[in-house]
């Protein structure tokens, strides 16, 4: 496969797992600002746009961090490259390029999501909820996602769409969590308070992870829990350490396939034995969230890997 062809369905699966991570996002910030005992919706939202690190534009273009405005920038604004009309705008663009690489179910998938979404641009923001917007979002990624699944071959193509999907969520995953616990808890003393637990459960619903806790878990809701959960319990498909079991997976496919080493292949394997070998009281012994920027880290790292063993030149 040319390099420029992987780089393109790589793309794909980054654009389309990003703009379903703002929905998240979206929906995190829109039920924690609706609880009474929050310092209300500006500092919540605020908060979000800081972590994950759009503060400063937002503020340049638009001010007053108010909801709407937030909504704006998230959802709408093409001057936001990680806004939700930019990634499915990039996703389709990506996969116009490699049309042949996709089947007619995957290219359907992703142009009917891309021009629903220019009908939603044209539609007036007072006949848009927030929920409208999410609902949609999640709607149309699982869609796609379901459709790579259900009919895409297993060649090498399906391999690095995989790779950017799970790069993707590996990082995101990781966001959110630091979301919740650097961010959106204003001081230590919450901790195990109501408002603690309640943004803990409010973090499961937005990724879609909340029965599934409960399954796993049982009722108490606990940070030590919810740490195991989405970082370190192979079960949860959003996990990190799902997510790098699945980066391995594929790139030892391509590994196979094309009969040779790589750096992003090492540097993968490396960060799955990092989480296979570490404990929840390991984590919060070094600290939650230096853990999570650590990995936050090593997942940019293994990004620039990938595009150097993989999409820089020519791998036929």
């Amino acid at each position: 496969m040319l390099s420029r062809t992987a780089e393109n369905l790589y793309w794909i699966g980054r654009y389309m797992e990003r703009a379903e991570t703002v929905a998240r996002l979206m929906e995190v910030g829109s039920r924690i600002s609706l609880l009474p005992s929050s310092q209300g919706y500006r500092s919540d939202w605020q908060s979000l746009l800081q972590a994950i690190g759009s503060y400063d534009a937002f503020a340049k273009k638009y001010g007053d961090p108010v909801q709407r405005n937030i909504e704006s920038h998230l959802f709408f604004d093409r001057d936001n490259p990680s806004s939700i009309c930019s990634c499915i705008y990039m996703a389709r663009e990506n996969a116009r390029i490699v049309r042949t690489a996709l089947t007619s179910q995957v290219w359907d998938a992703i142009n009917s999501a891309f021009q629903e979404m220019r009908d939603l641009e044209r539609t007036p923001r007072s006949e848009l909820d927030l929920s409208r917007l999410t609902e949609w979002t999640m709607r149309h990624s699982a869609q796609l996602r379901g459709s790579i699944e259900g009919t895409q071959l297993r060649s090498d193509g399906y391999d690095f769409l995989n790779i950017g999907y799970f790069l993707e969520r590996a990082d995101s995953t990781a966001r959110l969590l630091d979301v919740k616990y650097y961010v959106l808890l204003p001081r230590i003393d919450f901790v195990g308070s109501g408002l603690d637990n309640y943004q803990w459960m409010t973090l499961l619903r937005a990724m879609s992870s909340h029965r599934a806790f409960h399954w796993a878990y049982g009722g108490e809701i606990t940070a030590e829990k919810i740490a195991h959960f989405l970082i370190l319990n192979p079960n949860c498909p959003r996990s990190l350490l799902a997510c790098a079991s699945e980066l391995l997976f594929h790139m030892d496919r391509l590994g196979r396939q094309y009969d040779r080493a790589s750096s992003a292949r090492t540097e993968a394997r490396s960060v799955l034995a990092r989480l296979v070998e570490t404990s929840t009281d390991d984590i919060f012994e070094e600290g939650l969230h230096e853990f999570l920027t650590g990995f936050i880290s090593q997942i940019a790292s293994l990004s620039g890997r990938i595009h150097e063993s993989y999409l820089s030149g020519d791998l036929t």
